[in-house]
């Protein structure tokens, strides 16, 4: 795409932000050279390395990018035998300790992202030169004495020379004060000198160094330091020999690991740059478009990023699917620029690997080239008009466009007479149209206001106008051409109604034919914009209802299995009891049978006692020999059964064995045994009624299913699994909850829903459902 296009939908402004979200020279040069990409491949990685840098973010985390420096020309010296500087080496052992930051951070993360880790695995930490560099050379940038033993050597004489200059001339300071303009120790040329008053320069004797501006004062070297001077400046010129020579050594250490060094820094600046994506996506409130190769756009509650956000409109965007051409009329301060260059600056914005201000499930499409003719385009160094300028630009737009370009085109045919101007916009637009391209045009010519209404694949759209407020909204309305508000306005403002009815009768019949059916058209879209607010406000008072009788149904449920354990626990006591009496009888009849002569009353004593050791129940054996003389019972289809297992009761639908039934529990059809089941009335006795469905905890399912961390294949059958149940829960709708990751889940799901025959629809979750990470599926 051409450096022209950028600059007119204003791209380079959203760099300008990009830029300032890097944290690094590398990262922020990386950034000042972003362009969009036509390659869908890279596109949509770029998009998925965005989106795990926003996971990072959302999870209030930051990567560790503080230290890390542009080494890389530091890098190319030392390759060449220069000689680096302490500041430099240190800035390569500040980035060798960033990079390795940067690795243990990314691989110590527990979640799935795999590009950025695969970014770390790339980083080599060398260690040892690391500690080499931070060995010799501090915080600073200077040489510390342990960096050699020689160094450390040389220091300790420098200071011992120090030391003994400094007593020299302190001896002057106090016994010669007289003789000198200040009792001070001062340096020029690197020498320690005093300041020696003019008239006793003989007096003191050595080498002047400098003088006052007055003239008055020397600053002289006395004789007797010349000798410990000159040692001093020996022993400095061999410390910065030492220092050449160890800088010399880390410079080749450097060197050696050129190609390490020079993939690290890439690595760094591509991360920093992919974070900066993600904290600029941050700062909008936007979110990862799916991307696509079909000229789809799709967007809900998309915001023009260069708008503040006080200040800005969100709208709805759809182009692509149902129609490839958008006309958005009206009149000429209705805000149809901004939205014009809103769909342009997503694409490009797409393009380039950065999310876009809209509502999570966006979709955005990858074009070969984006083509715009917007604002004012009059040439005076051409002698052209702006009408000419206009048609110059269009005219390339024509020679280049094709199926995979998006155009748009900014108050399409102005600049000359009205009618032959609006003409020239409707064939334009056929040829455009005709290429399969993807068009948005505005217009304020009235005669394209019916345009959308006789071709195919195109549709009208305006921006919404205030007229009790005498400004336009922002909003922008599809299906819906403009209207001329003009005299609704000179009303508002004043205008005499007669002066307002004579106008309208100069006005042409099909002119106002036209503004009373869009009129029409506005009320309709008012009325119906009502009546979906209406509609879902029942639609969520009805989910919380629901939510709250399911909640109710799990708290019985609950209850009940509480009441069923507090019984076995009932039960597990008396039978514990029994246990106890019936070891106690047992140890009685062995001891009974010690005895040489056994009485037969003994025994049926004995045998009287055990059979009395039962539990102590509810006694069922009424119960039981029913269902024992119930089981021999042959039973006939349309008889009333009770289903023992479920405590649930159904119909019996036909006998299909010897001993097995088919019967219909609520919405289930189950096959029996005759025993499993109870007659409560007979066919006969049954009267005509409808029949009232009642789940048991058996039947209860949530309204939602988590699949993140699954496998792909694990995933899916954990999906046809739950359908089955949710159908036979009865739900309208449920919530499969996939996470966005890679895409491939979510999309498995969407296909999944395409090909099962109990499910109506898909859609992705809205902003309060889970947005992208969720598919919501209406159920049969």
């Amino acid at each position: 795409m051409n450096e022209r296009i950028l600059q007119t939908l204003e791209f380079n402004k959203v760099i300008e932000q990009l830029n300032n979200q890097a944290e690094t020279t590398i990262g922020k040069e990386l950034a000042s050279n972003l362009k969009p990409s036509a390659d869908s491949a890279k596109v949509k990685e770029m998009q998925a390395e965005t989106d795990e840098a926003s996971q990072i973010l959302r999870l209030n985390m930051t990567i560790p990018l503080g230290g890390i420096a542009d080494i890389r020309a530091s890098i190319k010296r030392s390759v060449i035998g220069g000689v680096l500087s302490a500041e430099e080496c240190l800035d390569v052992a500040n980035t060798l300790y960033g990079a390795r930051q940067v690795k243990n951070f990314l691989e110590k993360m527990e979640e799935h992202l795999p590009i950025l880790k695969d970014l770390a695995g790339r980083i080599v930490t060398l260690r040892e030169l690391e500690t080499q560099i931070n060995s010799c050379i501090d915080d600073r940038g200077n040489m510390m004495d342990s960096a050699s033993v020689k160094l450390r050597s040389i220091r300790s004489s420098i200071r011992t020379f120090e030391s003994n200059v400094r007593d020299k001339l302190d001896s002057y300071t106090k016994s010669q004060s007289k003789m000198l303009s200040d009792a001070i120790i001062t340096i020029r040329n690197d020498r320690y000198v005093l300041p020696v008053k003019q008239e006793y320069r003989g007096a003191v004797g050595g080498i002047v160094h400098d003088q006052s501006a007055s003239g008055a004062t020397l600053f002289m070297e006395p004789k007797a330091v010349v000798d410990l001077n000159n040692q001093l400046q020996e022993a400095r010129v061999k410390e910065k020999q030492e220092i050449d020579r160890i800088l010399r050594a880390l410079s080749a250490d450097i060197a050696d690991a050129e190609a390490i060094l020079s993939e690290n820094v890439s690595v760094l600046a591509h991360i920093d740059f992919i974070v900066a994506r993600a904290k600029l996506g941050r700062q909008m409130n936007a979110a990862m478009p799916m991307i696509n190769d079909d000229g789809i756009i799709n967007v809900k509650q998309a915001r023009h990023p260069l708008i503040s956000e006080d200040e800005v409109i969100s709208n709805d965007v759809a182009l692509g699917k149902d129609y490839t051409s958008i006309v958005i009329t009206g009149p000429n301060t209705g805000g149809k620029t901004v939205a014009l260059k809103m769909i342009g600056l997503f694409t490009l914005m797409a393009q380039s690997g950065l999310q876009i201000p809209a509502a999570d499930g966006c979709e955005m499409a990858v074009f070969e080239n984006v083509f715009a003719d917007i604002g004012d385009e009059q040439s005076i160094e051409q002698s052209l008009s702006t009408f000419s300028s206009h048609m110059m630009n269009i005219v390339s737009i024509l020679h280049q466009v094709n199926h995979k370009s998006l155009v748009l085109f900014d108050e399409l045919g102005a600049g000359t007479d009205p009618q032959e101007g609006a003409a020239l916009a409707m064939a334009i637009l056929d040829d455009v149209v005709s290429r399969d391209a993807r068009v948005v045009a505005t217009t304020h010519y009235p005669e394209l206001k019916a345009y959308g209404y006789n071709r195919e694949h195109v549709v009208n759209a305006s921006v919404e106008f205030d007229v009790e407020t005498l400004e336009p909204t922002y909003r922008l309305l599809i299906g819906v051409p403009g209207r001329s508000n003009a005299f609704d306005i000179a009303k508002r403002l004043g205008l005499e109604q007669s002066v307002i009815d004579q106008a309208k009768n100069k006005v042409g019949v099909n002119s106002e034919s036209v503004e009373n059916m869009i009129a029409s058209l506005d009320e309709s879209r008012r009325q119906a914009e009502d009546d979906y607010d209406r509609a879902h406000n029942v639609l969520q008072e009805s989910e919380k209802l629901r939510d709250d009788l399911i909640k109710a149904w799990q708290q019985f449920e609950n209850k009940r299995e509480d009441l069923y354990k507090k019984a076995e626990d009932k039960a597990d006591k008396a039978l514990q009891k029994a246990r106890d009496e019936a070891e106690t009888i047992v140890d009685e009849i062995r001891q009974v049978k010690t005895n040489a002569q056994l009485k037969e009353h003994e025994w049926i004593e004995a045998r009287k006692s055990l059979e009395e050791a039962q539990p102590d129940l509810t006694d069922k054996s009424a119960d039981k020999s029913k269902q024992i003389n119930e089981a021999t019972q042959e039973l006939n289809p349309g008889d009333e059964i009770k289903l023992l297992s479920a405590n649930q009761r159904g119909t019996v639908l036909e006998k299909s064995g010897e001993n097995d039934y088919l019967i219909q529990v609520g919405i289930m059809k189950v096959k029996v045994k005759r025993n499993e089941i109870q007659l409560v009335k007979n066919k006969s006795s049954v009267k005509e009624k409808p029949l009232t469905t009642v789940k048991g905890s058996g039947y209860h399912v949530k309204t939602e299913l988590d699949l993140r961390g699954e496998r792909y294949e694990d995933a899916l059958a954990r999906l046809e699994k739950y359908i089955d149940d949710a159908l036979l829960a009865g739900y309208p709708k449920v919530f499969i909850i996939h996470g966005k990751g890679t895409g491939a889940l979510r999309k498995g799901v969407k296909e999944f829903a395409k090909n099962h025959p109990r499910i109506g629809a898909d859609r992705p979750g809205s902003a309060g459902e889970g947005g992208s990470g969720v598919t919501v599926l209406e159920l049969k």
